[in-house]
C-alpha cells in the first residue's frame, strides 16, 4: 500500500480463533480528526478489532498502518508510544489517588520505574494536568480522591489519563455505558471537543448517542464491514436493518 493521509489504514485484516474468523479480510480507513463510531450486533468483532489495533491480539493476516507505519507486529507499549490510546469498558483508575495524581502518573515520563524515580513534577506537567482536567470537566475536582467521583466522572478521568499521553488516535469501547442522561450529554460534548486535535474510534450501542457524535458510522457484522457512511445512510440500509437495527 502506498503512503496515505489516513491516520489509520487497515487492509485485509483477518484474525482466526480456532478456525473461526473473528475478523475477516476487513478494510477500514480513518481520517485525521475524524470521529468514527463502530456499531453492530454482539459478536460482530468490534472489540476484537480494537484489540488488534492496540496490539493486544495478533492478526493472522493483513495490515494495520498507523500514520503510514506498519504496527501489526509491534509490541503493545510501542503502539501506545507511537500515539494510540485505548480505553476499555471498565475504568482502570487509581481509586485512592486524587484526580491530580491520576493524571500525573499518566504523563509518559512517569511510565517506567526508572522514569518514576527521575520524574519531577515540572511546570510543564502541571500545566498539562490543568489543561486536561479542564478538557474533561474535572478542573474543580483535581484534589478529590478518584474513588469518590461519580461513574461518569471516573470515565472522564480515564479519558483524561489517556489524553495526558497526547495520543493521535483514541479508541473508546462503550464510553457511556451506565451513565446518567446528563453525563451522556456531557460525554458527547467532551468527545466532540477532544476530537478537534485527534482521530477517534468509538464502539457504541446507543443510537441516539451515535447520531450525536459520529462523523461517520461503520457497521460490522460477523467480522466484516456491512455498511459505512453517515448515520442516516446506514440506518436506511436494508442489510443493516435486517441484521442489526431490526432486532
Amino acid at each position: 500500500m502506498s503512503n496515505t493521509d489516513f491516520v489509520l489504514a487497515i487492509e485485509d485484516l483477518t484474525v482466526s480463533f480456532d478456525g473461526f474468523k473473528a475478523i475477516d479480510t476487513l478494510n477500514l480507513y480513518i481520517d485525521r480528526e475524524e470521529l468514527r463510531v463502530i456499531i453492530g450486533p454482539n459478536g460482530a468483532g468490534k472489540t476484537t478489532l480494537l484489540d488488534l489495533i492496540c496490539g493486544k491480539t495478533r492478526a493472522s493476516g493483513g495490515s494495520i498502518k498507523f500514520k503510514n507505519t506498519e504496527i501489526t507486529r509491534m509490541a503493545e507499549h510501542k503502539i501506545v508510544r507511537a500515539g494510540v490510546g485505548r480505553k476499555f469498558q471498565t475504568p482502570s483508575i487509581y481509586e485512592n489517588l486524587s484526580v491530580f495524581k491520576n493524571l500525573e502518573v499518566s504523563f509518559p515520563q512517569g511510565r517506567s520505574v526508572f522514569g518514576a524515580l527521575r520524574f519531577k513534577t515540572s511546570t510543564e506537567v502541571i500545566a498539562r494536568i490543568h489543561a486536561v482536567a479542564e478538557e474533561i470537566g474535572l478542573e474543580a475536582l483535581l484534589h478529590t480522591e478518584a474513588g469518590l467521583l461519580s461513574h461518569g466522572q471516573k470515565q472522564w478521568l480515564e479519558i483524561g489519563m489517556l489524553l495526558m499521553q497526547e495520543p493521535e488516535l483514541l479508541m473508546l469501547d462503550e464510553p457511556i455505558a451506565g451513565m446518567s442522561a446528563r453525563e451522556r450529554e456531557l460525554t458527547a460534548e467532551l468527545l466532540q471537543r477532544i476530537c478537534r486535535k485527534r482521530s477517534m474510534i468509538v464502539i457504541e450501542h446507543d443510537m441516539e448517542f451515535v447520531r450525536r457524535i459520529a462523523h461517520k458510522v461503520t457497521v460490522m457484522h460477523q467480522g466484516k464491514i456491512l455498511a459505512e457512511g453517515s448515520m442516516d445512510k446506514v440506518q436506511n440500509d436494508a442489510k443493516v436493518i435486517d441484521v442489526y437495527l431490526g432486532h
